[in-house]
C-alpha cells in the first residue's frame, strides 16, 4: 500500500519536516512492513508557461516540429540572454516542441534549464533542429503523472487557470511523496489511507481524524436489491452489505483535479476518467471499493447471486468470461453485470454519454472473491481489499464521499433513490482476564496502558459483570475480523506499546535434558562428513517420473513413489524416495558453472510407501476444532514412514594433479570410504557385500549391512545413465538409512583400551574361485582366526599369470595382539592358519605359496 503523504495529513498530524524515514519507522514500530520511497523525481525550475505563437516547421526525416514562443513569467533579474522578451519585462523562451495537441494562448509546463526530471533527465539549453530550443515544455509521462502520452500537458485539462510563472511542481502537487508498506493478510484494514493514518497516529501519538466518523447515514430507498446466494461458501452468504446512491446530471467530461491525479498516481493508480478516478479515490481513502454503473443502461432490479454453468459475462477490460458456479454476481434483467468484487461488466460501464451514476459499496465474502480472482486471474485492486476483509460498516461513508466528490467536481446533484442491504456480522466481544496481558508478554504493562492501547485500535472496552472476578469485556473494532481471541488482543497490546517492553530472557534447561541419542548421532554423521571435505546441500524434495523410475529402492519391487495431486511443480509431482536424484541435480548445476571436482552430501527425509496401502484417500478434519484422538491416530498411521537418509555423490578429481604425481579420481572405492565414516560416526560394524542396483554399475556396486540388515548401498553411476545426465562417465554416490543405522548400531559407545603390548602382523594370500566375494573370504578367516586377531582388511586381489583360470588370489593384512602377553610368531601363525582353515573349508581356498 503506498500512502501518499499530504493525504495522511489529512487525517493525522505529521510534522511538516518529517522525512519518509521518520514515517517509515513509525509505521514499522507498530508492525507494518517497509518497502519502498515513491515520489515524482522532478526538481529544479518548473513553471506554468503560456504560448505565444508556433511555426510548424517540417523536416528531412519527415517529421514535423514546432518552433514555439513561450512566455514563462515576469523577466527575472539574473535572466539569459536568449530571452527575446527583455523589452516588455517578460521572460519569452524559444522552445523546440514535437507535440501537436496545443494551440496559442495554451498554458502548459515548462521546464526551464537547470530542471530535472524522472528519469534522471537533466534540462538544459541546446541547439536541435536548428534552433537553441532554451527548456521543454512537458508531457505528464515526462513529468511521472502517468503513461499516456498525447501530447504535452495542457493545464486547461485538469481544471487549472493559474498565472504564468507559478510554480508547477507545487501546483501539482509534484512535490508530494509517497511511503510504501507491505499490508499483511490479516490487516486489510492497513490497505487504505484510514488505516494507515490510524497506524501513524498508534505509533507516534499523533492526534487522528476518523474520515468514516462523520455522519453518513442517508435514507436512500427506491432500487430493488435483493441476494439470492444458493451456494454459499464455507456456509457464509457471499454478500453481506450493498449500499447504493444515485447521482444526477453528471458531467463525465470534466477533467480530474490536478491533486487527485498526483495523489493517485503516487498510490500507483492510473487516471482513467472522472467518476472512474473518483471511485478509486475513495476506495483509496477508506479501504472500501466502490463501483459506478451508469444506471440508464441498468434493466431491473439488482440481483446478487451465483452464476449459472456456462453462464458468460464481458468484462471492463473487454474479455468475454465463461464463468464458475461459484462466482458471485451483480446481475440485472439483462444478465451478469459485474464479477463481484473482481471486476464490473462492460454493458453497464460509465462512459462519455453517462449522466446518471449509480454508486455501489458492498462487502462480499473474502474466500469467494479470492477464488474468482484466481480462478480468471484477474487481480484487481477490489479483490486486494476484499480478500483481507474489508469493514462492514464503512460502505455508507464511502457511497456518501463517492457522492460528495461528484457533486463538487462532476457536477451532479444527489438523488434521493438508492438502497441499503445489511446483513454482516461485527466481530464478537471478547473476555480479557486480569493479568492475562502480561501473564502472556512477560511484560509489565499497566491496565491503563492496555486499556489505552485496545482503545487506540478502536476497540471499545467495559468491565465484566461478574464481581467475583476482574476481567475486561473488549469488543473489537469492524474492522478488524483477525481479533478473535484474547491472544490476538494481546498482540494488539504489546504492538502498540512497543516491542521492546516484552524481556528478552532465555529460558533455563531442566537439568538432564539435551540431545536425543539419534539427535546425536545423526549430527555426528553430518560433522564427520563435512570434516572430511564433503558439502552438505539441500535438494529439491520433489522426483519427476524419471528419476523416480532410475532410482527407487535398489530392492526388486520396490514401492512406487507417491504422486501428489496439487504438485507446486507439473513435471516433478513425486515424492521423493531417494536422495540421489537431488544430489545429481545439483551436481549438474555446479559442473554448468565450472565446478569439476564435488563432494557433496545431503541428510534428509525420504518417503517410502508400504506395498498394498494406500495414502491420502481418507476425509480430513474439519479444522474448526481439535481432531479427536482417534481421528489424530487415522492421521498419523495415513501417513507414510519417513526415514531420514544420508546421501553423498562424488564426482572429479580426489586429488588434484600435482608436481610428481597424478591425479586421483574419485571411483566406488571413495563412496565406500564415505560409508564407513558414516558408519564409525554411529558406531556401527559395516559389512560390504556384492551388491546390484538397476542404475548403476553392475561391477562397482556394493550392498552394506549391519548386523546382518541391509542398511544402504554404494557404488558408480552406469556409464550410460552418467552420459545421459551429461554428467562424467565416473561418479560415485552412496545412501543409507541413517535411521535404521542408528537403531542397528551398538546402543552405547564402547571404549577401546590401550594396548600394552606389540602386535604381530602377518599377510594371508588365498586362491579360491574368482566369482566368490573376497568379503565372504574375510569374514571366514576372520571368524577362525579367534580372539587374537585384532585386524584384518583386504589389500589385494590379483588375477593372471601363476593363477589358475578361473580363480583369483586375495591377500588380507592381518594383525594379532593378545592382552596379557607379547605374541609369539607361532601363535599368529597358528591363529593366521584356523582362519585359513575356516575359508578352506567353506570355499575350498588355498594358501598361495
Amino acid at each position: 500500500m503506498r500512502a501518499p503523504v499530504s493525504w495522511l495529513r489529512e487525517f493525522v498530524d505529521i510534522p511538516l519536516d518529517a522525512t519518509p524515514e521518520d514515517v517509515h519507522a513509525a509505521l514499522v514500530r507498530v508492525g507494518l512492513e517497509e518497502e519502498d520511497v515513491h515520489s515524482f523525481e522532478v526538481t529544479g525550475p518548473v513553471v506554468v508557461g503560456q504560448v505565444l505563437s508556433f511555426e510548424p516547421e517540417p523536416q528531412s526525416n519527415g517529421k514535423t516540429i514546432n518552433w514555439c514562443q513561450v512566455d514563462v513569467g515576469p523577466l527575472r533579474q539574473a535572466q539569459d540572454d536568449a530571452s527575446t522578451g527583455s523589452e516588455t519585462g517578460r521572460d519569452i523562451r524559444g522552445i523546440v516542441c514535437g507535440a501537436h495537441n496545443f494551440v496559442a494562448g495554451d498554458k502548459v509546463v515548462v521546464s526551464l534549464p537547470g530542471a530535472i526530471l524522472p528519469g534522471p533527465f537533466p534540462i538544459a539549453a541546446r541547439k536541435t533542429y536548428g534552433h537553441v530550443s532554451d527548456g521543454m515544455i512537458a508531457s505528464a509521462r515526462e513529468l511521472g503523472m502517468g503513461e499516456e502520452h498525447d501530447g504535452i500537458l495542457r493545464l486547461a485539462s485538469l481544471g487549472l487557470d493559474p498565472e504564468v510563472g507559478t510554480d508547477a511542481i507545487a501546483l501539482l502537487g509534484l512535490d508530494d511523496w509517497a511511503v510504501e508498506v507491505n499490508v499483511t493478510p490479516d490487516r486489510g484494514y492497513a490497505f487504505s489511507i484510514r488505516g494507515i493514518a490510524r497506524e501513524y497516529a498508534n505509533s507516534t501519538g499523533a492526534d487522528y481524524r476518523d474520515p468514516a466518523l462523520a455522519p453518513t447515514t442517508v435514507e436512500a430507498s427506491g432500487v430493488e436489491v435483493s441476494v439470492n446466494d444458493e451456494a454459499p461458501i464455507r456456509g457464509r452468504q457471499g454478500c453481506s452489505v450493498f449500499v447504493t446512491r444515485l447521482v444526477r446530471g453528471v458531467d463525465p467530461s470534466l477533467p480530474t483535479p490536478s491533486w487527485m491525479v498526483g495523489r493517485l498516481t503516487l498510490a500507483g493508480i492510473r487516471s482513467i476518467s472522472l467518476v472512474v478516478d473518483i471511485t478509486n479515490y475513495v476506495m483509496l481513502e477508506l479501504g472500501q471499493p466502490l463501483h459506478g454503473y451508469d444506471y440508464d443502461t441498468l434493466q431491473g432490479p439488482i440481483v446478487v447471486r451465483r452464476a449459472t454453468p456456462g453462464e458468460t459475462i464481458t468484462t471492463l477490460d473487454g474479455q468475454v468470461r465463461t464463468l464458475h458456479a461459484e462466482d458471485l454476481l451483480i446481475t440485472d434483467d439483462s444478465g451478469a453485470i459485474g464479477l463481484a468484487g473482481v471486476m464490473g461488466g462492460l454493458a453497464t460501464e460509465i462512459t462519455s454519454a453517462t449522466t446518471t451514476v449509480l454508486v455501489e459499496a458492498a462487502n462480499f465474502d473474502p474466500v469467494s472473491i479470492a477464488r474468482s480472482a484466481r480462478r480468471h486471474k484477474l487481480p484487481s485492486e477490489a479483490s486486494r481489499r476484499f480478500e483481507r476483509g474489508v469493514d462492514p460498516l464503512v460502505a455508507d461513508a464511502a457511497a456518501a464521499r463517492v457522492v460528495e466528490l461528484l457533486e463538487s467536481l462532476a457536477g451532479g446533484h444527489a438523488d434521493p433513490l438508492g438502497s441499503r442491504l445489511y446483513t454482516a456480522e461485527l466481530p464478537a466481544a471478547i473476555e480479557l482476564p486480569d493479568g492475562y496481558v502480561n501473564g502472556l508478554t512477560g511484560a509489565d504493562y499497566t491496565d491503563d496502558e492496555a486499556r489505552s492501547a485496545l482503545t487506540a485500535i478502536g476497540a471499545t472496552i467495559a468491565p465484566v459483570l461478574d464481581a467475583t472476578e476482574r476481567a475486561l469485556v473488549v469488543t473489537p473494532p469492524s474492522w478488524r475480523p483477525d481479533l478473535t481471541d484474547k491472544a490476538t488482543l494481546v498482540e494488539e497490546v504489546a504492538r502498540v506499546i512497543g516491542y521492546e517492553r516484552i524481556p528478552a530472557v532465555l529460558p533455563v534447561a531442566p537439568p538432564g535434558r539435551g540431545l536425543t541419542r539419534s539427535q546425536r548421532l545423526r549430527r555426528n554423521a553430518a560433522q564427520v562428513l563435512a570434516a572430511n571435505g564433503l558439502v552438505e546441500v539441500l535438494s529439491y524434495p520433489f522426483l519427476s517420473a524419471t528419476a523416480k523410475d532410475a532410482f527407487g529402492a535398489s530392492a526388486d519391487g520396490a514401492v512406487s513413489a507417491i504422486k501428489l495431486v496439487n504438485p507446486l511443480d507439473s513435471e516433478a509431482p513425486f515424492l521423493r524416495t531417494s536422495l540421489i536424484p537431488g544430489l545429481i541435480e545439483i551436481a549438474r548445476r555446479n559442473l554448468s558453472r565450472g565446478l569439476t571436482d564435488l563432494a557433496l552430501f545431503e541428510v534428509g527425509a525420504v518417503v517410502l510407501p508400504e506395498i498394498g496401502k494406500s495414502y491420502g484417500s481418507g476425509p480430513l478434519p474439519s479444522g474448526v476444532v481439535r481432531p479427536s484422538d482417534g481421528e489424530l491416530v487415522d492421521l498419523l498411521t495415513s501417513v507414510p514412514p519417513q526415514p531420514l537418509h544420508v546421501s553423498a555423490l562424488l564426482l572429479g578429481h580426489a586429488v588434484e594433479k600435482q608436481p610428481g604425481a597424478d591425479a586421483v579420481a574419485f571411483g566406488v572405492a571413495d563412496a565406500l570410504d564415505v560409508a564407513r565414516q558414516i558408519a564409525s560416526a554411529v558406531d556401527a560394524s559395516l559389512d560390504i557385500r556384492q551388491g546390484s542396483h538397476h542404475s548403476l554399475h553392475p561391477g562397482r556396486t556394493a550392498e552394506l549391512f549391519v548386523n546382518g540388515h541391509s542398511v544402504g548401498f554404494a557404488g558408480e553411476l552406469l556409464p550410460a545413465l552418467a552420459e545421459e545426465l551429461d554428467l562424467p562417465r565416473v561418479v560415485a554416490v552412496v545412501e543409507l538409512d541413517l535411521d535404521r543405522l542408528i537403531e542397528l548400531a551398538r546402543p552405547e559407545v564402547t571404549p577401546h583400551e590401550i594396548a600394552g603390548f606389540p602386535a604381530a602382523t602377518q599377510d594371508l594370500s588365498l586362491v579360491v574361485p574368482a566369482d566368490v566375494p573376497a568379503g565372504e573370504v574375510l569374514s571366514a578367516v576372520v571368524e577362525g582366526a579367534g580372539a587374537l586377531l585384532e585386524r584384518a582388511h583386504l589389500v589385494a586381489d590379483y588375477r593372471g599369470t601363476g593363477i589358475p583360470e578361473g580363480s583369483k588370489s586375495i591377500t588380507l593384512a592381518l594383525r594379532f595382539r593378545a592382552d596379557d602377553r607379547t605374541l609369539k610368531a607361532e601363535e599368529a601363525s597358528a591363529a593366521k592358519l584356523a582362519g585359513a582353515a575356516i575359508a578352506a573349508e567353506r570355499f575350498g581356498a588355498t594358501i598361495r605359496e
